[in-house]
């Protein structure tokens, strides 16, 4: 486990990353962490299919899946009460502002960086 981390034994977390190498670099870190990291899946369509399909405990989320920005994902995380954190590089002026209270980890970020800000998340 990375050095100075609680960790996040028994968390399923959902990555919602489309660019591949941040997904797999935030995935790994995450298990390290002893997460049970479901995906990384790459579109809306996906990461709405497995929250009907998977018991999730908290997810990273990319603002922009494949051009298309992914707020009903997280309205949807927000509805079934699963915590999240956006990972993008997006300014906070483009995140609606129902949206506010979730914390942002702004691009580049270190996969240490949104495990932290999970952990504020799943340890509330």
């Amino acid at each position: 486990m990375p050095r100075g981390h609680r960790n996040l034994s028994g968390k399923s977390v959902l990555v919602i990353e489309d660019e591949f190498m941040i997904a797999m670099d935030y995935a790994m870190y995450l298990e390290a962490m002893g997460a049970r990291v479901v995906g990384p899946v790459s579109s809306v369509p996906q990461a709405l299919d497995m929250l009907r399909e998977q018991n999730i405990d908290a997810a990273v989320l990319d603002i922009d899946l494949q051009g298309t920005k992914a707020f009903m994902v997280a309205d949807a995380l927000i509805e079934r009460r699963i915590g999240f954190v956006f990972a993008s590089g997006y300014d906070d002026v483009v995140i609606p502002e129902r949206f506010s209270a979730v914390i942002r980890c702004g691009k580049p970020a270190k996969a240490a960086d949104v495990a932290d800000a999970l952990q504020r998340v799943c340890f509330k």
